[in-house]
């Protein structure tokens, strides 16, 4: 097990100040790997939280704001060699690499982060992180796009745009776009809020699937609460399951997992709270865990 000693964290910050081009060095020079090894499953640990304003982790709501335990825990998690890469915002992405910690990794960049947690525009989310240029000339894997879809939000509308012409970008660079398709509602305040209503969820992969002039470089990532017929019956695109916040019960969140891999195009897992913020607090028990349900002993 690899973790952050504080006397690295401080020369992490020194290197902010005195040496900023070496973070972007470490990122661009890392070893690279293949994207899909001899198993065809991936398990990548999810951290592109904080660019949102999402900061909370089981009952402590200041829990992933915390920046060194946040890299200790992410080091931690990615010296598991079972662990296949990271999806992150860039100022994380930069941390870990300075750090080396992703070596031999893959690098997912996360993209619209602009319709941040708690603001009156929620659903009008911009591309505010990585953009394909960047995602291109850094050599990450891939980027991720998230698209709230909620009925009477005009932002919606020019997400999809948003969306569709990252999409566009990734593909001319032959690089996957991972597409986080969920339904939204408002609530009393207006705000948005995740709908977990199946239904819904079945009609807005089809519309995710159905997105650009080229799919065959778009993954989706999914929720595993929804039908698992239509999660994998409606699309052959790669899925790969998305985490969310389980708080106490991280049982049921595996046995959904474990249920949603038996579908064939279900390639893996995203995911970042359950396993980097497990109730228990034990991190390795949870990558572990994860790790042993998507690779089994080895990969």
């Amino acid at each position: 097990m690899t973790v952050l000693t504080q006397k690295r964290y401080q020369d992490l910050l020194d290197a902010r100040v005195r040496a900023p081009q070496s973070f972007v060095d470490a990122v661009s020079n890392r070893k690279r790997r293949k994207l899909i090894g001899k198993d065809g499953r991936l398990l990548i640990v999810a951290a592109d939280h904080t660019a949102r304003g999402i900061i909370a982790a089981g009952n402590n709501p200041f829990a992933i704001a915390d920046r060194y335990s946040l890299l200790d825990r992410l080091t931690r998690s990615l010296s598991n060699p079972l662990v296949d890469g990271l999806l992150a915002s860039a100022d994380i992405v930069e941390e870990l690499a300075w750090l080396g910690a992703l070596e031999s990794k893959l690098i997912f960049g996360t993209m619209n982060r602009g319709g941040y947690l708690g603001s009156m525009w929620g659903l009008d989310d911009p591309m505010t992180a990585y953009d394909a240029d960047h995602i291109a000339s850094l050599g990450l894997d891939g980027g991720k796009v998230l698209l709230r879809i909620e009925n009477t939000d005009a932002g919606v509308g020019k997400t999809i745009e948003y969306v569709v012409d990252a999409m566009r970008l990734l593909a001319e660079r032959n690089i996957v776009c991972l597409v986080e398709p969920l339904p939204y509602t408002k609530d009393v305040n207006g705000l948005p809020m995740l709908d977990r209503s199946t239904d819904r969820l079945d009609k807005i992969i089809s519309i995710a699937a159905g997105l650009g002039s080229y799919s065959g470089l778009t993954w989706l990532k999914l929720p595993a609460w929804t039908s698992h017929k239509s999660l994998g019956g409606s699309t052959t695109l790669p899925i790969l399951l998305l985490g969310g916040d389980p708080g106490e019960n991280l049982d049921a969140t595996f046995s959904q997992w474990s249920d949603a891999m038996k579908i064939p195009n279900v390639i893996g897992l995203v995911a970042g709270r359950p396993l980097l913020f497990p109730y228990d607090d034990d991190v390795e028990k949870a990558i572990d865990r994860a790790a042993q349900l998507v690779h089994g002993a080895t990969k």
